[in-house]
């Protein structure tokens, strides 16, 4: 789905074809509840995995980087907007990785899940971007600050969460 969604992202800046963005925002909308419902499927029937939820976080975090990175080609994402969240989505997956390492797992928390909603919002309504400004920005701009806001407020909360086992793994190569 998100080379579909980055390419009718693309696409806008090369064709006059109506409607790519609502297509991608649409994409983006089926992404975003498919991976809600994914996810309360898996905990209602308690068939959650480790490797399922590093699978869907990784997934997660290719759709949104992609999505932005296509957004700031064509305009409709800030540059730094998009480095502070692919700057958190690489920590929060390193911070997962290392805390792997010694067979621990990162949780999802409901600060990571809160981000999740508000940069798909975001990123959906970047794709849909009202013909009015509201102030100084459109309404997609405020919310791609918000998810910035909401981003680094959730990197923290992982940080502070993981510190320990951080420092427990931590520790020299082969001990």
């Amino acid at each position: 789905m998100v080379p579909a969604i980055i390419g009718l992202v693309l696409a806008t800046a090369h064709t006059e074809v109506a409607h790519l963005f609502g297509f991608a925002a649409f994409l983006v909308a089926v992404a975003a509840f498919t991976d809600y419902l994914d996810g309360a499927i898996a905990r209602k029937r308690g068939i959650t995995t480790v490797l399922g939820a590093f699978l869907d976080t990784t997934a997660d975090k290719i759709l949104v980087s992609g999505a932005l990175i296509a957004l700031v080609s064509v305009d409709r994402a800030s540059v730094w907007v998009t480095v502070i969240i692919m700057t958190r989505e690489f920590v929060v997956m390193a911070v997962r990785s290392v805390v792997a390492i010694d067979g621990g797992v990162v949780p999802a928390s409901v600060a990571g899940k809160i981000k999740a909603a508000v940069q798909f919002m975001a990123l959906g309504l970047a794709m849909l971007r009202l013909d009015q400004a509201w102030g100084p920005w459109f309404l997609d701009q405020y919310w791609m600050w918000l998810a910035a806001a909401v981003t680094i407020v959730s990197g923290w909360d992982y940080l502070v969460r993981f510190r320990q086992a951080l420092k427990d793994v931590d520790r020299p190569v082969g001990t």
